[in-house]
C-alpha cells in the first residue's frame, strides 16, 4: 500500500490527508511494528550503488581502436614469419599505448557514491509519542521527524507545523537565497523550488522550527531521482575523440587498400607471398603513426598542468581539448558570474536615494547621494555626519536582524540568513558597527520573519536613555501599510505618501534587487511585543540588494563573445533576478541600437515546450530560470542536438546530471557539493566564470598544438607508405624496413613531434571564431602541406635509395640514407609547423626551447644509429659519408624552404580574399 503513494503529489494535499494516507498520526507518529514492517517492505532510506566499470574493462578499452587493430595483427603475422625482432617492437608499442591511457585514465566517476554520502546523517524522530535520535537511513514514509535549525534534512518531508522555518535548497534547485516554509496547501502543479510545504533530502535548515511526516526515502526522494537521472546521462565523446576516431577509421581503410594492393601486385610480379607479407607489414606500419596515441595523452597532461596553474583543475584528460571547442558555456548564475555574497547597492531613506560601492561581505565601502553632481559621500569614518533618516534606517537593518559577520581567515563570512548579512555590511561601511548597537539597545522581544506576515520585529531598550524602541523589516508593501507616516533626511515625521514610495520598489525590483522596507515605532510601554504594538510606525526607507555580478566575470564573457563562445545562464533563481544579472553581465543580443537584448524563459514555459520548440530557440534565449534538473539536462541535450559543443558549470546536486551529460562539465570547487564535483570533468578552484573562460584559452592553444602535431606526423606516415609502394610497383627492394620504420616514427614522435606540445599559445587564439563541430580534424590548406610534403618524402627518400644502390652503395648505407633523409626532413619541417599560418621568421626563435632540445638530442640519437655497432646490427643500419651527410641535411633545409614559401602563398590568397579580391 505504502509503496504504491511514492511519486505523490504531496504538496497538494493537507497535512491530514498525507498523515491518512500514510496511515500516521500526525502527534505520535508510527509504531516501532509498522517501522520494521515498512523497512522490510520498501527499504532502506539510502540510494542505490551503482558500479562503473572494472579495471580490465578500462584497459582492454585502450586497445579498442583502429589503427591499434592493425599494429596487433602486424605483430602477429610477424610473429608468425618468425621476424622476432619486428614483432616484439610493434608489439612494444601497442603495449606502452596502451599503458600511457590506462595510467592516465580518469578514475571512473563517483557521483553516485557522494550522493549516497550526502544522506548520511542522524535525525530526531517521533514514534509512539516519544522522541529518538536515529541513523537517517532507518527511517520511512510516515516517520515523524523533527527539524531544527542546523539540521540537514534526511528524507523528503511534508511540513505538519513550522516557526519561522527556512532551508537553503540551492544545492538542489539552485535558489540563491534560504525559502521561508509554511504548512498551507499549494497548488498540483506547483514546481519544486516554490514548494514552501516541503522540504527535501540533502537540504539545510538555516533558521527556525518545524516539524512533518516522511513522504519519500532512498531513490524515491528529489535527491534519488536525480540520481537515476545522473545514472542514465551518457558519457559524451569529445571533439577530439570524435574527429581522432573518423580520421583512424579513414587511414584504416586506405592501409588496408594500400596493403592489398602492394600484396596483389608483387605477388603478380613474380615476388614470393612471404615478402610481400613483409612489405604489406612494412607499409602498414609506416602508414600508422604510432606515437599519435602517445603525444596526445602527453600533450593534453601538459594542457592539464597550464590549466592547474588558472584554477582550473581537469579530472578527465579529453576536456582539455574540449574547451578549446567550446561554443556554449551554460552557467549557473550564483557563485559562478555572481559573487554569492548578498550587497546592498541602493539605499532609500529621507527622500534621498545612496548608491553603494563595495564588494559582498567584505565592510568596506562608501554611501554617495545618487543622481546629485558632487553630492555628499559617506565612509566608515562618517557615523556622526549621516543625515538621521539615513542612521536611523541603517540601525534598523542591524537590530532587526538575527544574522552575524564574522572574518574567517583572509575572507568575511555571514552566519545566518545572506540577506540580513547584507544589511549589517551596509551599515559597517558607513561606521555602523554591530556589536557597539547590540551594547546600546537591549533586545527585549522578537515577532520572528514567517511567510505568512512578510515581516520581523524587534523590541529594544535603549541602556542609555531606558526608553522602548520598536524596529521592522519586509516586505515594502506589507510594512507601508504598518506606518502612518515617514521620516524626513532630517528626522522629523511627516505625512507617508505611499504613491512616492511604491514606484521607487518598483524601479528597484526592475533592476533586481530584492527590496526590503523598514520602519520604527514608539516605546509600547511594556517588554512583550504584541502585532497591535505595529500600528502607526514611522517608515524609516529601503534598502535594495542583490548577489552582484563578478566584474572579472563580466571581462571574461566579453573575452568569450569576441571568441565566438555564447554564455547562457541556466538558474534555478527567480525571472527577474536572473534577466537583471544577465542585462549587468552583457548577456543577450545587441539590438539595432547597440543595447542588450536578454531574452528570458523560465522553467514553466520551458515545460509546456515540445522538443521542436525548444531546438528552435534554445540559440535565442540566453536566461533559463527556475529550471529544474530534467529540464536543465534537456537544455543540454537540445544544444548538442543544434550542433554545440556544449560545457556547463554548476555545484550543486541539482546541476549532476547535465554536468555528466555535457560534453565538458564544469564543477565548483570552493561552494560546491562532492556530487556536482564528481559528475563533473574540470573542478575550478576559485569558482570564478573567469577562469572557465581561461581555460578556454588554454584548451585552444592545446588544440592548436595537437593540429601542428598531426600536421606535422603524417607527411612521414603518407612519405613511409608511398615509398614501400614505389618499391613494390617498381619490383626493387624495400628503402627502408619495418622495424626502421618503427624506429623512425617512435624515435621522431618523442623527440621532435612531443616538443610541439610546449608552443605557446599563439596572440589571437581568442580572437577567432570557435571550430565548427563538424569540421575534420585539417583543413583542406593543411591536407594540401600534408600531402605536398609526402610527395617530397617520397622523391627523397625513394630517389636517393635509387640513386645510392646504383652508385654502388651497399643495400645497408642505402637504406640508413633513407631513413636519415625521413628524419632531416621531420626536424627541419617540424621549425615550420610551429605555426601553421605565419612564416617561421615572425616567431620567437627560443620562445620554445624544448623544440631546439629536442633537436638536438634527435641528431645525437641518429649519429648512434648510424655508426653505433649494435644499433647497426638490431636495425640493419650502417656509417655514411660526410657527403652523404650533406646531402641529408641539404634535402631537409629544400623542404622547410618550400613548405615557407607555401604558406606564405596561402597567406596571401587570404589575405586578397578578405579584400574581395580573386584568390
Amino acid at each position: 500500500m505504502i509503496d504504491e503513494l511514492i511519486g505523490h503529489h504531496w504538496h497538494h494535499l493537507s497535512g491530514d490527508e498525507v498523515c491518512e494516507l500514510l496511515e500516521t498520526h500526525p502527534e505520535r507518529g508510527l509504531g516501532e511494528l509498522a517501522v520494521r514492517h515498512r523497512q522490510t517492505s520498501i527499504g532502506y532510506n539510502r540510494l542505490t550503488s551503482r558500479k562503473g566499470p572494472g579495471a580490465l574493462r578500462r584497459l582492454l578499452a585502450q586497445l579498442n581502436q583502429p589503427l591499434i587493430y592493425i599494429l596487433i595483427v602486424a605483430g602477429a603475422v610477424t610473429a608468425v614469419l618468425q621476424e622476432w625482432v619486428d614483432a616484439g617492437v610493434i608489439l612494444g608499442v601497442v603495449v606502452i599505448n596502451a599503458g600511457i591511457g590506462y595510467v592516465q585514465e580518469s578514475k571512473a566517476v563517483k557521483a553516485l557514491e557522494a550522493l549516497a554520502g550526502s544522506m548520511t546523517t542522524q535525525a530526531l524522530v517521533v514514534r509512539d509519542g516519544r522522541r529518538h535520535t536515529v541513523a537517517a537511513e532507518l527511517l520511512v514514509p510516515g516517520d515523524l521527524i523533527v527539524l531544527q535549525t542546523g539540521d540537514k534534512v534526511p528524507a523528503d518531508v511534508r511540513l505538519l507545523s513550522e516557526r519561522d522555518l527556512h532551508a537553503d535548497e540551492s544545492a538542489l534547485t539552485g535558489e540563491s537565497l534560504p525559502v521561508g516554509k509554511s504548512v498551507g496547501t499549494l497548488q498540483r502543479r506547483t514546481t519544486l523550488a516554490d514548494r514552501t510545504n516541503m522540504v527535501y533530502a540533502s537540504t539545510l535548515v538555516t533558521r527556525g522550527a518545524g516539524t512533518g511526516v516522511v513522504v519519500a526515502t532512498g531513490d524515491a526522494t528529489e535527491v534519488g531521482r536525480i540520481s537515476g537521472l545522473l545514472a542514465s546521462a551518457q558519457d559524451i565523446s569529445t571533439p577530439l575523440t570524435r574527429k581522432i576516431a573518423h580520421f583512424s577509421h579513414l587511414l584504416l581503410y586506405v592501409i588496408i587498400g594500400l596493403g592489398v594492393i602492394t600484396f596483389v601486385v608483387g605477388v603478380a610480379r613474380g615476388e614470393t607471398a612471404f615478402e610481400m607479407f613483409l612489405a604489406a607489414v612494412a607499409l602498414a606500419v609506416g602508414a600508422i603513426p604510432e606515437g599519435l596515441p602517445a603525444v596526445v595523452t602527453i600533450t593534453l597532461a601538459i594542457g592539464v598542468n597550464r590549466m592547474a596553474a588558472r584554477r582550473a583543475i581537469v579530472r578527465k584528460l579529453p576536456a582539455v581539448e574540449t574547451l578549446g571547442s567550446t561554443t556554449v558555456i551554460c552557467s549557473d548564475k550564483t557563485g559562478t558570474l555572481t559573487e554569492n555574497q548578498m550587497t546592498v547597492q541602493a539605499v532609500e531613506a529621507g527622500g534621498l536615494s545612496y548608491g553603494v560601492s563595495g564588494r559582498g561581505y567584505e565592510p568596506h565601502g562608501r554611501m554617495a547621494v545618487a543622481g546629485v553632481e558632487g553630492g555628499a559621500v559617506y565612509g566608515e569614518g562618517a557615523v556622526d555626519e549621516l543625515p538621521t533618516a539615513l542612521r536611523r534606517c541603517l540601525t534598523a537593518g542591524v537590530l532587526c536582524n538575527d544574522a552575524d559577520l564574522r572574518r574567517e581567515g583572509e575572507r568575511w563570512a555571514v552566519q545566518g540568513d545572506p540577506t540580513e548579512g547584507a544589511l549589517i555590511v551596509s551599515a559597517a561601511k558607513v561606521g555602523l558597527d554591530r556589536a557597539r548597537l547590540l551594547e546600546s539597545y537591549e533586545r527585549l522581544d522578537t515577532i520572528p520573519f514567517e511567510s505568512e506576515r512578510q515581516f520581523m520585529a524587534t523590541l529594544h531598550r535603549d541602556i542609555a536613555s531606558g526608553e522602548r524602541v520598536i524596529h521592522v523589516k519586509g516586505a515594502a508593501e506589507v510594512v507601508l501599510q504598518l506606518c502612518g507616516g515617514q521620516s524626513s533626511s532630517s528626522g522629523r515625521h511627516e505625512p507617508l505618501s505611499r504613491e512616492q514610495v511604491m514606484p521607487r520598489v518598483d524601479e528597484m525590483a526592475a533592476q533586481g534587487l530584492r527590496v526590503l522596507a523598514f520602519a520604527a515605532g514608539p516605546d509600547p510601554g511594556e517588554d512583550d511585543l504584541r502585532r497591535d504594538h505595529l500600528d502607526g510606525l514611522i517608515f524609516l526607507g529601503l534598502q535594495g540588494m542583490i548577489d552582484p555580478p563578478r566584474p572579472e566575470a563580466i571581462a571574461a564573457v566579453a573575452a568569450c563573445h569576441r571568441a565566438g563562445v555564447k554564455t547562457t545562464m541556466i538558474t534555478g533563481d527567480h525571472v527577474g533576478t536572473a534577466r537583471a544579472i544577465a542585462q549587468k553581465m552583457g548577456l543577450g543580443y545587441r539590438g539595432p541600437g547597440g543595447d542588450i537584448e536578454t531574452r528570458a524563459l523560465s522553467g514553466y514555459e520551458l515545460e509546456s515546450s515540445c522538443d521542436e520548440d525548444l531546438l528552435g530557440c534554445v540559440n535565442e534565449v540566453s536566461v533559463f530560470a527556475r529550471v529544474t534538473p530534467e529540464q536543465k539536462l534537456r537544455l543540454v541535450e537540445a544544444l548538442q542536438a543544434r550542433g554545440e559543443v556544449v560545457a556547463m558549470t554548476g555545484d550543486g546536486v541539482n546541476d549532476a546530471p547535465a554536468l555528466r551529460q555535457a560534453d565538458i562539465g564544469v564543477a565548483m570547487g570552493v561552494g560546491g557539493t562532492e556530487v556536482a564535483k564528481e559528475a563533473a570533468d574540470m573542478v575550478l578552484t576559485d569558482d570564478n566564470f573567469a577562469s572557465i573562460e581561461a581555460a578556454v584559452e588554454e584548451g585552444r592553444g592545446v588544440f592548436d598544438n595537437l593540429v601542428k602535431f598531426v600536421t606535422w606526423t603524417l607527411p612521414t606516415n603518407l612519405g613511409e607508405g608511398l615509398v614501400i609502394l614505389a618499391a613494390v610497383l617498381a619490383g626493387v627492394s624495400l628503402p627502408v624496413l619495418p622495424v626502421q620504420i618503427l624506429w623512425i616514427n617512435m624515435t621522431t614522435a618523442v623527440f621532435l613531434g612531443l616538443m610541439l606540445a610546449f608552443e605557446p599559445k599563439e596572440s589571437d587564439v581568442m580572437e577567432r571564431p570557435p571550430r565548427p563541430p563538424a569540421a575534420p580534424l585539417l583543413t583542406r590548406a593543411l591536407g594540401f602541406r600534408v600531402l605536398m610534403v609526402g610527395l617530397l618524402l617520397l622523391l627523397a627518400a625513394f630517389g636517393l635509395f635509387e640513386w645510392a644502390v646504383r652508385s654502388g652503395y651497399d643495400i645497408d648505407v642505402a637504406r640508413t640514407l633513407a631513413v636519415n633523409v625521413f628524419v632531416s626532413v621531420e626536424a627541419f619541417y617540424l621549425f615550420a609547423c610551429r605555426s601553421l599560418t605565419s612564416p617561421l621568421v615572425r616567431l620567437r626563435p627560443f620562445s620554445n626551447r624544448w623544440l631546439l632540445v629536442g633537436v638536438a638530442l634527435m641528431a645525437a640519437l641518429q649519429a648512434l644509429y648510424t655508426n653505433a655497432p649494435p644499433l647497426n646490427v638490431a636495425f640493419g643500419s650502417a656509417p655514411l659519408t660526410p657527403a652523404l651527410w650533406g646531402l641529408v641535411l641539404a634535402v631537409g633545409a629544400g623542404v622547410l624552404i618550400i613548405v615557407e614559401i607555401e604558406k606564405w602563398a596561402a597567406a596571401a590568397s587570404a589575405r586578397r580574399r578578405d579584400r574581395g579580391g580573386a584568390p
